[in-house]
């Protein structure tokens, strides 16, 4: 059979690239199709004849290995196995592989656990959702344990789930209900609703934090299916869906802004709501508006004495793009709660997002072909998450200068030499990709271009890749959305992370990846020069809660809530924000 020749890409005005895979590529970066392999030139004979003497020496190795690889099946599965020994006999033939020299296949540094200890459930169809149960393949991070509180608590917000979910009576019921007007009194099953906006960093943060909300306060979790949630995300929860169906009720839900009349704060404004009003007179749905721009009302939903008001209607409807979560610690009412589920405070997102997320079988094919393709044969995965805010920054040299100064001065780069000599590599040098995100192009190609046009000082190689730039951010459009999925999880498998301050994006990838990240400090709009210093160790890898509630609910003033609990502190990257730390890691 013919071999099909890959295609040739080369934007315009750009130097052309190292080959540095074997994957055939399409224009966009993305990998055409799995198993590709680039044409070979032909050995000379003599080379040729030491290569099948070499491949005759191995022939008893490779008879071994093989008996190797026969006999874990047998004495595992007859002990009582299921699908896990074919999950961890895949990671040892791909650990053998990486020791013969091909890296095309992901590995871990210990059997992979595909239930992540326990957070995920057993059971689920593996073929309608791969990336569920195969992600733990690709990280050599296993990331943090969840606590046995935490494991309980899931299952048994799983049997909520499915006991009060669409196409169940009780659902129904609840529904009739919504249509009267009125909570009615004490009901079988109470609901929030997440509704999905904005980019889709800001939609991973907004559920993670609906959903813990919804767990404390015994709700169902329904989200808001527009912006393509059911094409980028698996359902999580077994037996059942968690999204909202298009028949709901409230059929303008997702026009809700701060000027709803049936938002918390404008009912407590106007009256409407009073801690005193029996549940019955209660109103069937409030409008949660905890978004960026709400007002002082709107917080007082992180005060006790609401929430025992809240806890009485059935429907509440959520609109955030922020990750509310320390706010929720802040909560008397939920904090004993807490305090067991998440004994790790600096983890909670990293066990909510890896709990929820799962990429859909199309996001999780640009993944895994793009990891292979690119960075499963590399010693060292460094992830750089490039994000501008000012387009005025989008071909700043000051900023490739922050760039550079922060990989160079934090040593996970290797420096170039200044001179076109070349430096032999050490025995034993190591290799490194480089996967870096933008909407542009244009520090890569920089980037790049430095780690072709000199040799490094250490004499390691360096390979830098980015999968798509497409110019801007584009809400609600499907290939965009699934890409920047994509990538947010390509980052995730990173050994390394670099991201930027503030951006949500960043968020995801880290907590997703369990990694502490080096994080670009945000640049000022009129930059001058390069920030000195560019970046800084992240004291955890929670998301920052950019616009938290600065109120003492008890005595009726403001208050430094960033000042109030040991791990609930300010972020680094939003000098007013909060987020969730490890207090021995904290400093002030």
């Amino acid at each position: 059979m013919q071999q099909r020749k890959p295609k040739v890409c080369a934007a315009e005005g750009a130097a052309p690239e190292i080959p540095v895979s074997q994957g055939a590529m399409a224009c966009d970066g993305w990998p055409e199709a799995e198993g590709a392999r680039a044409e070979r030139w032909p050995l000379p004979r003599k080379k040729s004849l030491a290569l099948e003497r070499k491949r005759w020496n191995t022939v008893v190795n490779v008879v071994l290995v093989a008996f190797v690889m026969a006999v874990p099946p047998f004495v595992v599965v007859y002990g009582g196995g299921g699908v896990a020994p074919a999950v961890w006999i895949a990671a040892a033939r791909a650990r053998l592989r990486r020791d013969s020299g091909d890296g095309s296949f992901p590995y871990a540094r210990s059997p992979p656990d595909k239930l992540l200890g326990g957070l995920l459930p057993d059971g689920l169809d593996e073929r309608s959702c791969r990336s569920r149960y195969e992600s733990s393949m690709y990280r050599r991070n296993p990331g943090r344990r969840p606590s046995p509180h935490l494991i309980a608590k899931l299952r048994k917000h799983e049997e909520l789930q499915r006991r009060c979910g669409p196409n169940t009576n009780a659902y129904n019921l609840a529904i009739e209900q919504l249509r009267t007007g009125r909570s009615g009194g004490s009901p079988e099953c109470k609901y929030v609703v997440s509704i999905s906006y904005r980019g889709i960093g800001n939609r991973i943060l907004a559920a993670a934090s609906a959903f813990l909300y919804a767990a404390l306060t015994d709700r169902v979790l329904l989200v808001d299916p527009s912006n393509e949630m059911d094409e980028l995300f698996c359902e999580p929860f077994p037996g059942t869906t968690w999204l909202l169906p298009r028949d709901f009720p409230l059929a303008s839900y997702t026009n809700f802004s701060i000027d709803t009349a049936e938002s918390y704060g404008n009912m407590l404004r106007n009256k409407v709501l009073s801690a005193d009003a029996p549940a019955a007179e209660l109103p069937a749905f409030a409008y949660l508006h905890l978004d960026h721009d709400y007002g002082h009302e709107d917080k007082m939903f992180f005060c006790d004495d609401d929430q025992r008001l809240l806890s009485n209607v059935q429907w509440l409807v959520m609109r955030t793009d922020l990750y509310t979560v320390p706010g929720l610690f802040l909560l008397t009412a939920f904090q004993e709660e807490l305090d067991a589920l998440f004994p790790e405070r600096d983890a909670v997102f990293h066990h909510l997002v890896r709990y929820l997320f799962h990429p859909t079988n199309h996001v999780w094919g640009l993944v895994t072909r793009y990891y292979r393709a690119y960075l499963a044969r590399a010693d060292l995965r460094l992830g750089i998450q490039v994000r501008n805010f000012d387009p005025r920054h989008a071909q700043s040299p000051h900023i490739l200068q922050q760039i550079t100064s922060c990989v160079w001065r934090e040593k996970l780069l290797p420096e170039l030499l200044a001179t076109e000599e070349h430096a032999a590599p050490a025995p034993g040098a190591r290799s490194t990709a480089v996967l870096m995100t933008s909407l542009r192009s244009w520090y890569y190609e920089r980037i790049k271009g430095m780690y072709w046009d000199r040799a490094t000082a250490t004499g390691e190689d360096v390979s830098v890749h980015q999968p798509s730039h497409e110019g801007k951010q584009q809400f609600g459009k499907r290939s965009h959305d699934g890409r920047a999925w994509a990538e947010m999880y390509l980052l995730s498998l990173c050994d390394v992370l670099v991201t930027s301050g503030w951006s949500t994006f960043g968020y995801v990838a880290q907590g997703l990846g369990g990694a502490r990240p080096w994080v670009l400090h945000k640049q000022p709009e009129n930059l001058t020069s390069a920030p000195d210093p560019p970046c800084f160790r992240d004291v955890s890898m929670e998301p920052c809660f950019h616009a938290p509630h600065v109120y003492d609910c008890k005595m009726k003033r403001g208050m430094d809530t960033g000042e109030v609990l040991p791990h609930v502190r300010h972020c680094q990257d939003v000098s007013w924000g909060l987020k969730l730390v490890d207090p021995k890691l904290y400093k002030a």
